[in-house]
C-alpha cells in the first residue's frame, strides 16, 4: 500500500490534515481497519492491520498516529452490544471514534443512564471525530461506587460530538495534524447502553479476543517503527556509517520481533488459547525496550545530519519531532 502514489509531501504541511488526506483515509476505509464488515469496516487480521498502520506512519507521523488511535477507538465496537454497534456504525456513513484513556470525570447515575461531567485530555483526532470516548468514575445517589476489589468503579462511554466541547490546546513540537486536543463535557445525559467495559466483548471476530493492552502496545510500537523507517529514508546519510547502520539494524530487529509476536498472538487465538499474563508482560517489556533503543539510536545519528535536519522546512525535522512527541505516550513511558 503506497500512499505516496496518491498523496505528496505538501498534503502534510499544515496543522490539520488537508481535504485530500481525509479523502484518502475515507476512500480506503482506514478508520475501519478493525471494524467488522457487517458494520462497514475492513475487518483486517491483526497482522494486516499492523502493516497498514506501519505504512501510514512511514508516509507521515501524524497520519499513522491519528489513524492508529482513531481506528483503535473504533476497535471498541467489539465491546458494544450488536444493536448499539449498529446504531453507531452504519455501512454508508463514516464513523470516527476517539478520546481519552484517562479517568478525568464523573458519571452520576440517573434515570435511564448517566449524567457526565468533566474535562479529558489528549483526544487524538479531536477535530475529525464523529464520537468521543471517555472514562469516568461512577456515582450513585452522590456516593462513589466501588468495584469488587473495593476500587472506584470506572466505566467507558461513547458520546456524539454534539455533546462535547473541544478545547484546542494541542501545541506540541510534533504530530501537529493529529490535533490531540482536550475536550469538555457538561451535564451530558447518556443512556446506559452507550457505556462499555474494555474486557467484555459481544462479537466473535478473532481481533476482539486480543487483550486491549496487547493491542495497544503493538499498534503504537508499529508506528514508531514506521516513523524510524521514514527517518532513515529521508536522512540520505552514508549508509556504511556505523551509527546509521545501528539505527537501521535496530529498526529491522524491532520489525521482525513485532511481527513474530503478532504471529504468536494470531496462532494462540486460532486454537482457542487465552493470552496469558506472562505473554502480555513480555509484549510490553519487549516493545518498551525496543522503543528505548530506537530513540537512543535516532539521537545518536542526528548530529551527523547537518543543518538541514534542524530546518523547519525539512522533512527530517518533522519526522524527528513527530517521533519524540509520539514516544511521550504513557504506554511506553511508565
Amino acid at each position: 500500500m503506497n500512499m505516496m502514489i496518491e498523496l505528496n509531501e505538501c498534503d502534510f504541511s499544515g496543522n490539520v490534515f488537508s481535504a485530500s488526506v481525509l479523502e484518502y483515509v475515507n476512500k480506503h476505509n482506514l478508520w475501519g481497519i478493525w471494524v467488522p464488515k457487517l458494520y462497514g469496516g475492513l475487518e483486517c487480521s491483526f497482522k494486516e492491520g499492523l502493516n497498514k498502520l506501519q505504512e501510514l506512519a512511514k508516509t507521515d507521523g501524524s497520519l499513522g498516529w491519528t489513524v492508529t488511535l482513531c481506528s483503535g477507538a473504533n476497535f471498541f465496537i467489539g465491546n458494544l452490544k450488536p444493536n448499539i454497534a449498529s446504531e453507531i456504525f452504519k455501512p454508508n456513513e463514516t464513523t470516527i471514534l476517539g478520546g481519552s484513556g484517562g479517568v478525568f470525570g464523573e458519571a452520576h447515575k440517573v434515570e435511564g443512564g448517566y449524567q457526565i461531567d468533566g474535562t479529558w485530555h489528549y483526544a487524538t483526532g479531536a477535530n475529525y471525530l464523529t464520537h468521543f470516548t471517555l472514562n469516568a468514575k461512577i456515582f450513585e445517589n452522590g456516593i462513589q461506587v466501588l468495584n469488587e476489589e473495593g476500587q472506584p468503579l470506572v466505566l467507558s462511554f461513547i458520546l456524539p460530538k454534539s455533546k462535547v466541547e473541544v478545547i484546542e490546546n494541542w501545541d506540541t513540537i510534533g504530530l501537529k495534524a493529529s490535533v490531540t486536543h482536550s475536550f469538555k463535557v457538561v451535564n451530558a445525559l447518556v443512556s446506559e447502553d452507550f457505556s462499555f467495559l474494555y474486557n467484555v466483548s459481544y462479537h466473535n471476530q478473532a481481533i476482539f479476543k486480543i487483550p486491549f493492552t496487547v493491542f495497544a502496545d503493538l499498534t503504537l510500537w508499529v508506528n514508531y517503527i514506521g516513523m524510524v523507517q521514514h527517518f532513515l529514508a529521508e536522512s540520505q546519510y552514508k549508509q556504511e556509517h556505523a551509527t546509521y547502520l545501528e539505527l537501521k539494524n535496530s529498526v529491522t530487529r524491532a520489525e521482525d520481533k513485532l511481527y513474530e509476536l503478532a504471529d504468536s498472538i494470531e496462532q494462540q487465538i486460532s486454537v482457542g488459547e487465552n493470552i496469558s499474563q506472562s505473554f502480555i508482560d513480555e509484549v510490553h517489556a519487549t516493545g518498551s525496550e525496543s522503543v528505548k533503543e530506537l530513540s537512543g539510536n535516532i539521537v545518536a545519528l542526528f548530529p551527523f545530519l547537518g543543518v538541514k535536519a534542524v530546518r523547519e522546512s525539512n522533512g527530517l525535522h518533522q519526522i524527528f519531532n513527530d517521533f519524540f512527541t509520539a514516544t511521550q505516550h504513557h504506554i511506553f513511558t511508565r
